[in-house]
């Protein structure tokens, strides 16, 4: 049961991804219905269940566009464990302000990148350009449905027609 579970609103767009436990309260208390099953059961004492892969909500949930929360995780996600300006992948990576903060850098998505420790040493207070270093893509905020199918992964090829995925 360590399994993450599609969630559709209604009208089948994706809101989130919730623990196979979750989803198996939203169908039992009649708030959503699996759409896609695993080939896995869950077994009560007395019967089986089959294991969620996609539900879809009962009721429509008016949600606004949910943004993808700005945190250290989510920014090596968006990156790929990758330093943005000599493409190193590394179990160091610092985070970097791409206009210091020192020059009224804010942390925003578009602000904030993976950097290697040397990368990130050699630009120290400056801005890129001021020490030789080029960004390898110009970092932006993910949307909502292009990081679940991006960073959490499709877990499951049952999700690939939620999420507009071939």
């Amino acid at each position: 049961m360590n399994r993450n579970v599609l969630v559709l609103n209604q009208n089948y767009e994706p809101l989130s991804v919730c623990s196979v436990r979750r989803a198996l309260l939203l169908i039992f208390g009649g708030k959503a219905q699996a759409i896609e099953d695993l080939n896995e059961v869950v077994r009560s004492v007395s019967a089986e269940f089959p294991v969620p892969s996609v539900v879809r909500l009962e009721r429509y949930i008016h949600a606004p566009r949910r943004r993808v929360v700005l945190s250290k995780r989510n920014l090596f996600k968006r990156d790929s464990n990758q330093c943005q300006y000599c493409g190193k992948t590394s179990e160091k990576l610092t985070i970097d302000h791409i206009v210091p903060r020192k020059y009224g850098g804010q942390a925003t998505w578009e602000n904030l990148v993976c950097a290697c420790v040397s990368c990130n040493n050699k630009k120290g207070e400056h801005r890129p350009e001021q020490v030789g270093l080029q960004l390898r893509a110009k970092p932006r905020r993910p949307n909502n449905v292009s990081f679940i199918r991006n960073f959490i992964g499709t877990s499951d090829f049952r999700w690939k027609p939620y999420l507009f995925i071939d």
